[in-house]
């Protein structure tokens, strides 16, 4: 018993430190990019007065290492955590309400949240999600790898899944792989925003992950309804979507549908 105490107060904590860190960066993320500026991209860490951030858990900073060094002491090398994927049955309702917010801008929102469903005909239903903590890696291998590691050829796979954010280059090209592997697989990708869009090689990509079987589509304002029913902890609560969904929404369908076109 007090080994399972201890886990459950140390999830609590870390709970809690990633909602003040979401909290902080959601104060921040009202104020649209000025003229010239572009927002950061997913994966990078915001600037701060002219600044980036210190990457967290403790890459050591200069004053640091300049007090080891007038100490005489060689500095040890600070290692980063290991990449870790957080998975679950339903998400944080604070952390739903700003990671799928489907703003143009997307300051702070430096992680990929994906919801799943896989229907494996007699097999039953798959439901979760999968949360990428840090940038080394994406959820979307991250499925494959543990929540989908095995695959029968004699079984169809039913998958869909609703993001925060598109895929990744690197991701889109990976997924065209497997579904290329895979033909009992279908996968169909529901996405809150584009990532990086006006890039060649994330068009490059998208266009061939839909040209191997993967339907693409924007999340409609009834996806986001849905999604906080399915698999948010929302405790009864009733949604309410923000003023511009649907407007943000045919933005982005329309530039997705530029893309495949």
């Amino acid at each position: 018993m007090a080994d399972r105490k201890s886990s459950s107060a140390v999830g609590s904590r870390q709970t809690v430190k990633r909602k003040e860190r979401a909290e902080n960066e959601a104060k921040k993320e009202e104020k649209p990019p000025k003229e010239g500026e572009k927002p950061p991209k997913e994966g990078e860490k915001p600037e701060v007065n002219g600044k980036k951030e210190q990457v967290e858990n403790g890459e050591a900073g200069a004053g640091g290492e300049n007090g080891a060094e007038a100490n005489g002491e060689k500095p040890e090398p600070m290692e980063l955590p290991p990449f870790e994927i957080i998975t679950g049955d339903r998400i944080d309702p604070f952390f739903y309400k700003f990671q799928f917010k489907n703003v143009e801008y997307s300051s702070g929102r430096n992680k990929t949240f994906l919801c799943y469903l896989v229907d494996q005909g007699s097999d039953g239903l798959l439901r979760g999600y999968l949360e990428d903590e840090h940038a080394g890696a994406h959820a979307e291998d991250a499925f494959f790898q543990q929540v989908l590691p095995s695959y029968d050829p004699a079984c169809k796979y039913t998958i869909t899944w609703y993001m925060s954010s598109s895929p990744c280059a690197a991701c889109a090209g990976k997924l065209t792989e497997i579904l290329k592997a895979r033909k009992s697989v279908r996968l169909a990708i529901f996405s809150a925003r584009l990532f990086d869009w006006e890039e060649p090689e994330i068009q490059t990509g998208l266009k061939a992950l839909a040209a191997a079987g993967c339907k693409l589509r924007m999340m409609k304002p009834l996806d986001f309804t849905y999604t906080w029913d399915t698999f948010v902890e929302n405790d009864e609560e009733q949604f309410t979507l923000w003023e511009d969904c649907q407007e943000n929404y045919e933005y982005y369908q329309d530039k997705l549908a530029d893309i495949l076109q």
